[in-house]
């Protein structure tokens, strides 16, 4: 949950393969709004004249219209690299804002520095570092406790007010490097195995295989990608080959020159597949999604997706500072443009969506 924060306010996104680089990333923001090569002069005569090249390089992304484009420091950049391997420097809790502004813990991952402080789910977070955590964004929350204005490591310690019921307290928890799975699997009925993926992490595709292989016989998927942000596109592409027995996955292009993706022959190709969606599945999610739709593999069910398809590169800056750049959008394999529109699931649901589900997967055993 905490992971999931991060990846809200916006820590990894997607990625797409290229040549030189083994990592891209997707946002919505217009083609060629910057040149690399301007950011990267404005940073260099930033740092001849002695002033900052991170703020001169951030001012004329700003001035360029890329509303996605950023400029990240070193220590921000490696803990994007860190989340991409399904890594994160945290206290393990996860929180969410009430409707008066407070902030709730949510839920506390067993092991972590907040199971060892005794912190509970339930619990009122009142303060992080003796700041107040009452009316903020709960991106906001997250990384005040990942330190992320300081790049603070693991080992640096972070002090929280908590209460619960009338007993407030201060704890002082040293921040830890911890790990995520981004697949959970259970049984949905006698019929049905679902599998949810968070993000797209590094080995997402071979847990998705797994859970296909030890599904048992007989049972229909549902593949559920509400809420689900983004992440490593190879991933992406790695679970859609675990559905598909090879093929188009998607086409994109980097400054305008066509590429395509492509998934490995040997996918399940037999078992009944439904995918669920929301307005809060973004970028490689929806690169999935639109495989699994135009391809025939999947019904979709839910809200139409965010609408996340545009390619960011990164950028070296003189001090060690990365700008990430828009270059270029991808395409489902029938040529929808996701960037922007999202794309528009099978059967529209809200509340049931899981029933209904089912109720899907039903048809479709019946079927075959």
């Amino acid at each position: 949950m905490v992971f999931a924060g991060v990846l809200a306010a916006g820590a990894v996104t997607g990625a797409f393969p290229d040549p030189d680089h083994p990592a891209r990333r997707t946002t919505t923001v217009p083609v060629g709004a910057v040149r690399k090569e301007d950011v990267r002069e404005a940073a260099a005569r930033a740092m001849a004249d002695g002033t900052s090249p991170m703020e001169a390089a951030e001012r004329a992304v700003s001035r360029s219209g890329d509303r996605w484009g950023a400029v990240y420091s070193e220590g921000e950049y490696q803990e994007f690299q860190d989340s991409l391997d399904g890594r994160y420097t945290g206290v393990g809790l996860s929180a969410a804002r009430e409707q008066d502004g407070r902030i709730e813990v949510t839920g506390v991952r067993p092991g972590s520095p907040a199971a060892a402080a005794g912190i509970r789910t339930g619990d009122r977070l009142r303060s992080v570092d003796g700041a107040r955590a009452d009316g903020l964004p709960v991106t906001e929350v997250v990384s005040r406790l990942r330190g992320d204005a300081d790049d603070a490591p693991a080992g640096t310690t972070v002090t929280l007010g908590l209460q619960r019921g009338t007993r407030a307290w201060s704890a002082t928890l040293r921040r830890a490097t911890l790990t995520t799975d981004s697949v959970s699997v259970r049984r949905l009925s006698a019929r049905a195995t679902l599998i949810r993926i968070a993000a797209f992490t590094k080995g997402t595709g071979a847990q998705v295989r797994e859970a296909l292989r030890t599904a048992p016989p007989g049972d229909g998927i549902v593949l559920d990608l509400r809420g689900n942000s983004g992440g490593l596109v190879t991933e992406a592409v790695a679970t859609a080959s675990a559905f598909l027995d090879g093929g188009l996955v998607a086409t994109y292009d980097v400054d305008g020159a066509p590429r395509a993706l492509h998934a490995t022959p040997g996918g399940d190709t037999a078992r009944p597949l439904v995918a669920l969606v929301d307005g809060g599945t973004m970028s490689a999610a929806e690169l999935l999604t639109g495989a699994l739709q135009d391809r025939g593999r999947a019904v979709v069910i839910g809200s139409r997706t965010f609408g996340k398809g545009s390619i960011q590169m990164p950028t070296n800056l003189p001090d060690g500072s990365v700008a990430e750049l828009t270059v270029g959008h991808y395409r489902t394999p029938s040529g929808h443009a996701v960037d922007g529109r999202g794309i528009t699931p099978d059967l529209e649901a809200g509340d049931g969506v899981l029933q209904r589900a089912e109720t899907v997967l039903t048809g479709l055993g019946d079927a075959e």
